[in-house]
Parts: structure tokens; sequence; C-alpha cells
């Protein structure tokens, strides 16, 4: 293999500098679904490059090279990991397998939950009145998607704020925003190293729902003023008041946990008090790119990896 295995490595570093900067500069969706992606293809390729170079240190224990008829000796040649290294490198698979796959269990009882939680919901219409003096808002995913809000959210909301703040959640329910941060935090569960990314994906979906409130509204002095109140009187409210919204705090999807989020409301609220975010293509081209060159170098280590073995099979029979 070459020294290119060592990219998919090293390429999640720069994503989780550059999250953040992504998802303020470019526009909502088109941010959501690229860091999501990102993250995705990412982790993939990361988990696959610490796979290759287990798996070529599994080749240089000399009862699997017996085995297989491999020669140590053209093993040793162009491949850049050490036995020691490689075991290393199992190990973090392993642990990254662990947590991935401990990550999707929860997603999914999550996902569960909240769908049970949006059919049960009384009513048959799709937004839903929750007497609770707890201010809090959300949309729970399902089929269909349901969007409760509580008597205490109703009460600090004029009612043009109100419309606003149905707009926002109606925007997670249609664009099933929840999968978006979901598929991001899976894959950061795979490698932590994407925590940034899935952070700058749940910032971007609510700058999503923000921006087509705000269409909606077409007023952003309004659909900022509203999200600033909103996230006031969620923030007031006693911590663990808002249980409704147990299955979509897990799955990442808003409600009141979102609105005190520290810092990221004031700045939701500032870009709404902005003219809507432009197209950056070339920007978004780049990064684009650098993620696809961590995938192409995840598949020249299999390709490199595959034409070692054919290397030291021939070693070993001549």
């Amino acid at each position: 293999m070459k020294l290119v295995i060592w990219l998919p490595l090293v390429l999640p570093l720069l994503a989780a500098v550059s999250a953040p900067r992504l998802a303020e500069w470019l526009p909502p969706r088109t941010a959501t679904w690229l860091l999501t992606g990102s993250a995705v293809v990412l982790a993939a390729a990361s988990g696959a490059a610490l796979a290759f170079l287990a798996l070529a240190a599994t080749l240089r224990i000399p009862l699997v090279a017996a085995a297989g008829d491999l020669s140590l000796h053209a093993l040793g040649r162009d491949d850049p990991s050490s036995l020691p290294l490689g075991l290393a490198a199992g190990a973090l698979l392993v642990a990254a397998a662990a947590a991935a796959a401990r990550a999707a269990w929860r997603r999914t009882a999550a996902l569960v939950a909240a769908h049970r939680q949006a059919r049960w919901l009384p009513g048959a219409g799709q937004v839903v009145v929750v007497s609770d003096d707890a201010a809090d808002a959300y949309a729970a995913p399902g089929w269909p998607g349901r969007i409760v809000i509580t008597t205490g959210m109703m009460h600090a909301l004029t009612a043009a704020e109100r419309q606003v703040l149905l707009a926002h959640e109606r925007a997670h329910a249609s664009g099933y925003h929840y999968l978006f941060t979901a598929a991001a935090r899976l894959a950061s569960a795979a490698n932590p190293l994407l925590r940034p990314l899935a952070d700058a994906v749940g910032y971007s979906v609510e700058r999503w729902a923000d921006e087509q409130a705000a269409a909606s509204a077409g007023d952003r002095m309004l659909a900022a003023r509203a999200i600033a109140t909103a996230a006031l009187a969620a923030r007031a409210a006693p911590a663990g008041r808002a249980a409704p919204a147990g299955a979509l705090g897990a799955l990442g999807a808003g409600g009141a946990a979102g609105m005190r989020g520290a810092g990221a409301v004031p700045r939701r609220v500032a870009a709404l008090l902005q003219p809507p975010p432009r197209p950056r293509l070339l920007l978004a081209a780049v990064a684009a790119a650098l993620v696809a060159v961590s995938g192409l170098s995840a598949l020249d280590a299999a390709l490199g990896l595959h034409g070692l073995i054919e290397l030291a099979q021939g070693a070993g029979v001549s």
C-alpha cells in the first residue's frame, strides 16, 4: 500500500475545523446535504483505511502468511504500516464498529419511540397542543410526522410569532431533518473526529428551518424575533419539564434542548437579520472535492493492498 492510505485518517481533522464555517457560509440546505454526506463518506473512508492497515498487519503474521502462501519479504515492501501499528488500527476499528452499532441501536429505538409517540398523540391534525406550562415545540418524526407545541410556548408568543414557529417545525417535518442529524451522529460515533461535523449538521438543519419559516412569513425580522422569543421561553422553563421531547432529543430534532443551546440561537437570529445567504458554488465544490479525495484514497489503498497480496502470493509460490 502507498502513503495515500493515511489521507482518509487525516482529512477528518480538516473537515472538523472547516465544518462550522461551512455551516455559516453556505445556504443551509446546501450545508446540510454537504456536511451530512461528508460525514458519512469520511467515516466510511477512515474505517476502510483502518481495515486495510489491520489486514496488512494480519497478513504479516508468520502463521497467516504461511497459510496463504505469502512471502513475508514481499509483504514488507511498499507497506507503510508496521505490525504493531496495524494491530492498533485493528483495535481502533473494532472500537469504532462497536460505537457505531451502539449508536445505531439507540437511534433506531428513539425513532421507533418517536413514531409511536406521534401516532398516539391526540387529535387528527398535524399540530398538537399539549397542556404544559414548560415552553417547548418540536416536530415528532413519524408517518405521518406531528408537530407538538405546549401551552407554555403558545402563551409566550404572539399570534404572528406562533405562525413562524409552526412554519419552522413544519420545515423540520417535511424535510425529514432528523434523518440528516441521525446520519451525522452515526458517522461521528464511528469516528469521533467528525463530531464537529455532526454539531454543524444540527445547526444547519435549524438554519434551514429558520429560512423556510422566514420565507413563509415574508418577514425576516419577525422570524428572528419569534426564534429569539421561543429560545428565551424555553431557556426559562425548568430543566426536564418538556418530557414529551425525550425521543426527539435523542434524534437531535430540536425542541427545548435545541433552543437552550448556548451560542447557536444568537447566531441563528443574527443570520435572519441579514439577507438570505447566497450560493457559494466554488466553496461547496472544493469541500466536496476534498471529501472525494478521501474516498478515492481508500479505493486506491484497497487496490494497492490487492496488488501487494498478489505479489506476495507470487513470491511465496516461487
